[in-house]
């Protein structure tokens, strides 16, 4: 493994995070392609910022995800005509959110955001569904209700012998 990689992987395992002067913290809107993600700072405002290649194939994120943010140039580029305002430094882990959320350095506008991931929110979504759910039956034997499936077209309703029956006694 390189040594650039190497030192990179060791930065993200750090626990403890200080914002230096010109850093932010940032969450990720959309991923737009070509190393280029569209992020959401802390007064709300969206700008574009440059994933750098070394994060290449060594760390991933997705929309919702968070980032620090170096924008000490964000000025200049926007003068300058630049669509891209900043470049991302770090990526945050799961853990670091957890730790930066009960510092005072958090932006006010995350707090009511959640850090999860889809998977989270469709757990809490459940256990709220569930409990709704359990006064009315409890022959379900303690299982979570199954989820609609949203990625698949809902099947066409096919109609039960019964009701084709009596449609064709009406026709004649």
């Amino acid at each position: 493994m390189k040594g650039g990689r190497k030192n990179l992987k060791r930065a993200a395992e750090e626990q403890s995070l200080t914002l230096q002067d010109g850093q932010s913290i940032m969450q990720v809107v959309s991923l737009r392609g070509s190393n280029l993600i569209e992020v959401l700072d802390a007064k709300g405002e969206k700008s574009l910022a440059l994933f750098p290649a070394k994060f290449q194939k060594s760390m991933w994120i997705k929309r919702g995800s968070f980032v620090v943010v170096d924008e000490s140039g964000k000025e200049k580029a926007i003068k300058d005509g630049s669509k891209v305002a900043c470049i991302v430094t770090k990526v945050l882990f799961y853990e670091q959110v957890r730790a930066l959320q009960k510092s005072t350095e958090w932006p006010e506008i995350f707090k009511s955001t959640n850090s999860d991931d889809a998977n989270g929110s469709l757990e809490r979504q459940a256990c709220n569904h569930e409990e709704n759910d359990q006064s009315e039956s409890d022959d379900d034997d303690g299982l979570p209700p199954l989820e609609a499936n949203t990625n698949r077209m809902k099947p066409m309703e096919l109609q039960t012998e019964s009701e084709s029956d009596s449609e064709s006694d009406t026709d004649s």
